[in-house]
C-alpha cells in the first residue's frame, strides 16, 4: 500500500467513521480540499473502502463536481458486478462441494458483506475464502480444475503442498478473472504462530447467512472477529477495509459474548490481536464498545500502544511496523506463546544474523544458542 496525501487521507478516515467527521471537519468540508479526484478514488480502491467512499460522496453530491461523482459510481459499479459474480460463484462451488460431501467454510469477502454490512454491495469484493479440511484439499482442487480454475501454488507432483509452513492454495480462472483460495489452516504468523486454527476449530459453532436468496454456512460471530483480528494483525492492519470490517462486525452483533470471545481469544493466543482490533476499530471508526470490555483491552498497554501507532500510520504509512527493540509480531503474542517460540528447536537454532551479531572462534559456537534469544528481541526484524 503506498501512502496518500493529507486531504485523502482526512477524507478517507471521515468516511469510514460513523459520524462522518474527521479531524473536526464534515465530509463536505473535507471533499472541497480534494484536487485529483482520480488519486482519491484509487486510494479507496487500494484500501478497500471505495462503496464507503462513493456513499458517502453521493450523500453530499452538492459539493462534488458531477464528473468526480460519475468516477466514483463508475468504480462503484465496478466492484457491485464483481460481488454478484462472487456470490454466484460462491453458491455454485458450494452446491459442488456439498455434492462430494466436502465440508467448507466461506469467510470474508462477499459473506461477510452479507452478515455484518448487510449489503454484499457494501463492502470491496476482494476473492473467495474458503476453509476446508487438509484431507479434503486434493479432491477440492479437482473439482475447482474440472471449473476452468488453475492452481497457481507451488505444489508437488501429487497436488500436495510444496511448502511445509503455507497452508493456502491460489486459484485463478483465466475465462473471467476469478479467483478463489481455498485454507486449510488460519496463521497468524509463520513459524512462530502453532496454533491449529482449522475447519474443526470453527465447524462446532457455524451459522447460516442468507446470500442471494440462500442459506449458506459461515463463520459464528466469535470466529469471525477473531479472524478478522488475526488477519488484519498479520498484515499490519495496511487496509482500513479490514478495521472496518471488525467495526462493522461489532455493529452488527449487539449481543455479542464478550465474555465468551475473550476467553477463546486467550486460550488459542489470540488475545492481543483482539484488543488491537477492536481499539483500532473504536479509534479509526468510532465503533462503540462496551466500556468494561474497552477498559480491559485498554488495560494491555502493548495492545494500546500498538492500536495508537497504527491509527496515526493508518492512511499516511500503512503497513509500516511499529518501531520497537521487540518485533511486532512477537509483540502480538501472549506470554505462553512467547515461551512457546523461545524454546522451540528452530527459534533457538543460530543463523547468519547471529554470527555476524558477535564473531566468536569456532570453539565457542555453541555460546551462539545463548546469544540468539538475545539477538532475536533486540532485532526489529522478526526473522
Amino acid at each position: 500500500m503506498r501512502a496518500v496525501g493529507s486531504d485523502t487521507a482526512n477524507l478517507l478516515r471521515a468516511v469510514v467513521r460513523k459520524n462522518g467527521v474527521g479531524f473536526d471537519k464534515t465530509i463536505s468540508d473535507l471533499a472541497k480540499n480534494i484536487n485529483c479526484w482520480e488519486d482519491t478514488i484509487e486510494a479507496a480502491r487500494q484500501h478497500g473502502v471505495l462503496p464507503a467512499l462513493y456513499s458517502a460522496l453521493v450523500a453530499n453530491g452538492s459539493v462534488i463536481s458531477s464528473r468526480a461523482l460519475e468516477l466514483a459510481r463508475s468504480e462503484f459499479d465496478r466492484n457491485a458486478f464483481h460481488c454478484l459474480a462472487n456470490a454466484a460463484e460462491l453458491l455454485e462451488v458450494l452446491q459442488v462441494f456439498e455434492k462430494a460431501e466436502i465440508a467448507v467454510l466461506p469467510f470474508k469477502g462477499v459473506v461477510l458483506g452479507a452478515s455484518a454490512y448487510g449489503d454484499i454491495t457494501a463492502r470491496n469484493a476482494g476473492d473467495l475464502d474458503m476453509l476446508i479440511r487438509y484431507r479434503d484439499l486434493l479432491p477440492a482442487s479437482r473439482l475447482l480444475k474440472d471449473r476452468g480454475y488453475q492452481i497457481k501454488t507451488d505444489v508437488l507432483e501429487d497436488g500436495s503442498p510444496a511448502t511445509e509452513d503455507y497452508f493456502e492454495y491460489h486459484f485463478e480462472r483465466p475465462d473471467d478473472g476469478m479467483v478463489l483460495e481455498l485454507r486449510w489452516r488460519l496463521e497468524l504468523t509463520q513459524p512462530r504462530y502453532r496454533h491449529d486454527l482449522g475447519l474443526d476449530w470453527v465447524w462446532p459453532r457455524r451459522r447460516t447467512v442468507r446470500l442471494a436468496g440462500a442459506d449458506i454456512p459461515s463463520l459464528d460471530a466469535a470466529s469471525c472477529l477473531l479472524m478478522l483480528c488475526m488477519h488484519g494483525s498479520k498484515h499490519v492492519w495496511s487496509r482500513l477495509v479490514w478495521i472496518c470490517d471488525v467495526a462493522k462486525l461489532l455493529e452488527s452483533e449487539p449481543g455479542l459474548d464478550w465474555d465468551f470471545v475473550r476467553r477463546e481469544a486467550k486460550r488459542v493466543g489470540l488475545a492481543r490481536c483482539l484488543a488491537l482490533g477492536v481499539l483500532l476499530a473504536r479509534g479509526v471508526c468510532g465503533v462503540q464498545v462496551p466500556p468494561e470490555v474497552l477498559a480491559k483491552f485498554q488495560a494491555d498497554r502493548t495492545a494500546r500502544k500498538l492500536a495508537e501507532y497504527l491509527e496515526r500510520h493508518a492512511t499516511e504509512n500503512p503497513g509500516v511496523r511499529p518501531e520497537g527493540s521487540v518485533p511486532y509480531y512477537v509483540r502480538l503474542l501472549g506470554a505462553r506463546e512467547m515461551a512457546s517460540i523461545i524454546l522451540s528447536p528452530g527459534f533457538l537454532r543460530p543463523n547468519a544474523q547471529d554470527r555476524a551479531f558477535v564473531r566468536l572462534p569456532g570453539i565457542l559456537s555453541p555460546i551462539y544458542y545463548i546469544i540468539r534469544p538475545f539477538r532475536i528481541l533486540l532485532d526489529r526484524n522478526p526473522r
